[in-house]
């Protein structure tokens, strides 16, 4: 690089310099040849003296070897057959050798055969793997063993495809019998149950404690022994009891998991088990379209899916990784979904609480027997509170449909009792405390009907009803008998008050029964506190706690009370109204009969029997059915006489018409209900009285001088109502006295009448502008 990058004549002394250093380089190997030649030169001439004696060398060793050659024929031909014999005698005992090493896979092979012709495939891969790892590596080289290695394979996956099909048939084997295996469970499960019940409460062990079967085998003690016989008095021989293995050969399943292992597919294995099983699962857990109808068909559905749970526990517990835990929690959690939203649709369908009930006891024995096998059912219990409310409101339908027949057959009369047995059998049946009724002497009345025993009783038997689902629920008392006062209470509230109300709105109940409904509904509140002290005896908790819930029949029975009331009220006026719309007045009448209308009296009389029935009500009841009976006859009458299609009214009808309202307050004097204070009774027609003593009297002076004051004589009476009556009597004036102009008096009163009329009309006015 410095010689190019340099001067421009550096290269140019570069080669000369290197031409002077080539030219000593020539002349240093000259001189080294120069060294070298005379020895060179010697070597030559040495040579050429040993050629000759080369020569004579070479001709004596020819002629010693053809002699050699010669003499040694003979020995090579001993010698060649001494190899021949040695040679055979090596391959005698290599053909020796190697027979030995393969007889025995010979006979391995022959084994193998002999294992697959008797079905003994485990065994039998047990063989190829010997044959395959220890004696076909050793004469591998022969074409026999080839073959044999080809042929091990095929064998392999006819053991496979044998295996898999005892497995298939075992799958159908218990889907075949899984409702047997589970029915079996289940017994054995109810059986333990009710065994440990006994054995709790002959050793005074709380009740109700979970007992849990035995995932294998439920082995009984002498002592289970002897109470089964005690529960089977009936069975001439004690049942074996049966488990999963005693049902199904499970040796498929051994067989083909073991199969499977040893050829390196157990995860395949696993896999097929696991999603065949999956698929049979979903096939048991669907119900069939009917299932609600029967108990037996919720049975089959049930012991279809214990039996198959029962059997994926046995295989759990008896094969190791085939099902893990995990996996039974994950299918298990998948069915107990499913069983759910099973449970929930059909037992929806279900209007009879007795089959509510076995489907609940069904649920019962389903979730223990499976809880003893180690599955979670929290779930199904929790389940079992929503048929409870389910079973609530078919057990209402049941007893609303028992109230009915029970008020449809009463007589609404009070109970007559002949003798102390008949008024024991009474007692007996409804708690009734009466002491003056007991000084009285037999026969006597009871004061209700025959409907008050009859529904208390039919109370007590919806509590026990209701009991019988709430047992077996691993509830306490406490919660139970809260269980039990929620359904009476809705027992009582909604069915019991409906089926009342309805009674009491029904056409042919009259006021006779309304009355005795009334008294009906007074008892069964009073009885109240005796179906609580019931439900406190069944359940052992006292009224006393905090969270004890308390009967709402006090607001029902009011509430009742109060509707038959209200009812009474309506048919009192409904029954005047049908007595007023019988009255035929004549209006244009000159002077009146001098006694009262045949309707009114009949019409009074039928009130006084009315308000003699009246005496068994309470007194305020009693008193407002009479104070509204008497204004709204008032109303009545009032309306009758204002009614604006009545044209003309004569003074002969307004004093007949007085006659009636003198009768109606005769009645109202008489005190028809005892309890009224004063003339109170007598003021509900006061309207009436001062409006009538107003045109009877013809005192329109006082009553317009006097209008407006607090103190007027004819306070109640209106301008307009007045003037209404007034124009009437006019018009009638007007028609009855054609010739009334040619006489002065009459001209007198008709002037009068047009004065007093302009008068009350501008009174009419004035307050019409006030207001």
């Amino acid at each position: 690089r410095s010689v190019y990058d340099d001067q421009p004549n550096a290269h140019q002394r570069f080669m000369e310099k290197l031409d002077a250093c080539i030219r000593n380089h020539d002349r240093e190997i000259e001189k080294m040849c120069n060294f070298h030649h005379q020895g060179f030169v010697d070597a030559i001439t040495e040579l050429l003296k040993v050629r000759a004696d080369a020569e004579k060398l070479k001709v004596q060793v020819t002629d010693t070897n053809r002699k050699l050659q010669d003499a040694g024929k003979e020995v090579i031909a001993q010698t060649e057959e001494i190899i021949r014999c040695r040679v055979q005698q090596r391959n005698i005992t290599t053909v020796v050798e190697k027979l030995q090493l393969c007889l025995p896979v010979l006979e391995m092979y022959s084994k193998l055969k002999e294992q697959m012709k008797v079905k003994r495939y485990y065994s039998a891969l047990k063989t190829m793997e010997q044959l395959e790892n220890l004696y076909l590596p050793r004469v591998s080289q022969y074409r026999f063993c080839q073959i044999m290695i080809e042929n091990l394979p095929k064998l392999r996956e006819e053991i496979k495809e044998i295996s898999m099909s005892d497995l298939k048939d075992f799958l159908e084997s218990i889907r075949k019998h899984s409702d047997r295996i589970g029915e079996t469970a289940m017994k054995q499960a109810q059986q333990q149950k009710t065994f440990s019940t006994a054995l709790q409460k002959q050793n005074n062990v709380n009740y109700g404690r979970n007992m849990h079967l035995g995932r294998s085998r439920i082995l009984e003690s002498k002592n289970e022994i002897t109470l089964k016989r005690t529960f089977e008095e009936d069975d001439e021989h004690e049942e074996e009891v049966l488990t999963a293995q005693d049902l199904v050969d499970f040796s498929p399943v051994y067989r083909c998991l073991h199969i499977y292992s040893v050829l390196g597919d157990g995860e395949i294995f696993e896999n097929y088990y696991r999603k065949q099983r999956r698929k049979q699962a979903r096939l048991v857990l669907q119900p069939q379209s009917s299932m609600h109808e029967t108990v037996e068909g919720y049975r089959r559905y049930f012991s279809q899916i214990v039996g198959f749970f029962v059997v994926e526990d046995h295989i759990l517990h008896v094969t190791q990784g085939l099902v893990t835990r995990t996996y039974t929690d994950e299918l298990w959690n998948m069915a107990l979904s499913k069983i759910i939203a099973v449970l929930r649709t059909h037992s929806s369908y279900c209007s009879d609480p007795d089959l509510v009930l076995e489907l609940k006891n069904l649920i019962v024995v389903f979730a223990d027997t499976l809880q003893g096998y180690g599955f979670p059912v929290n779930r199904l219990f929790d389940l079992l509170f929503e048929i409870r409310d389910q079973y609530n409101e078919t057990l209402l339908k049941k007893w609303s449909g028992l109230f009915r027949d029970i008020f449809e057959a009463d007589n609404y009369s009070p109970i007559p009792v002949a003798n102390e047995e008949e008024y024991k059998i009474v007692i007996s049946k409804f708690p009734f405390q009466d002491p003056e009724l007991d000084k009285q002497s037999f026969p006597k009345k009871l004061p209700m009907s025959q409907s008050v025993p009859q529904i208390y009783i039919q109370v007590k038997e919806f509590i026990y009803a209701s009991l019988k689902f709430s047992e077996s629920l691993h509830r306490s008392s406490t919660e139970i008998d809260d269980m039990l006062r929620k359904s009476t209470n809705l027992l009582l509230t909604r069915t019991l008050s409906s089926c009342l109300q309805n009674l009491i709105k029904k056409p042919h109940i009259g006021l006779t029964e309304l009355v005795q409904i009334i008294i009906n509904t007074t008892h069964l509140e009073q009885a109240c506190k005796y179906l609580e002290d019931f439900i406190s005896n069944i359940t052992n908790i006292s009224q006393v706690t905090v969270h004890t819930a308390r009967l709402y029949g006090l607001s029902t029975f009011k509430d009742a009370r109060h509707a038959a009331e209200g009812e009474i009220y309506t048919k009192l006026n409904q029954k005047i109204d049908e007595f007023i719309q019988i009255a035929d007045y004549d209006w244009t009448m000159s002077e009146s009969d001098g006694r009262a209308s045949g309707y009114l009296m009949d019409l009074i009389n039928f009130l006084r029997s009315t308000f003699q029935v009246f005496t068994h009500l309470p007194g305020k009841v009693a008193q407002t059915a009479c104070m509204s009976a008497c204004q709204h006859l008032s109303t009545s009458l009032m309306q009758m006489l204002l009614d604006g299609e009545l044209k003309q009214i004569s003074m002969g009808a307004i004093q007949q018409f007085n006659l009636d309202v003198i009768q109606c307050e005769l009645f109202a004097s008489s005190e028809p209900v005892p309890g009224f204070q004063g003339d109170t009774l007598q003021l509900a027609f006061i309207d009436l009285r001062q409006l009538l003593d107003l045109f009877m009297v013809w005192d329109w002076s006082t009553y317009l001088a006097d209008y407006g004051q607090a103190t007027s004589k004819y306070l109640r009476v209106s301008p307009s109502t007045a003037l209404t009556l007034l124009e009437k009597m006019k018009d009638s004036s007007k028609k009855n006295n054609i010739f009334a102009q040619f006489r002065k008096n009459d001209r007198d009163k008709q002037k009068l009448i047009e004065t007093v009329v302009k008068q009350l009309r501008s009174l009419v006015n004035g307050m019409s502008q006030h207001t």
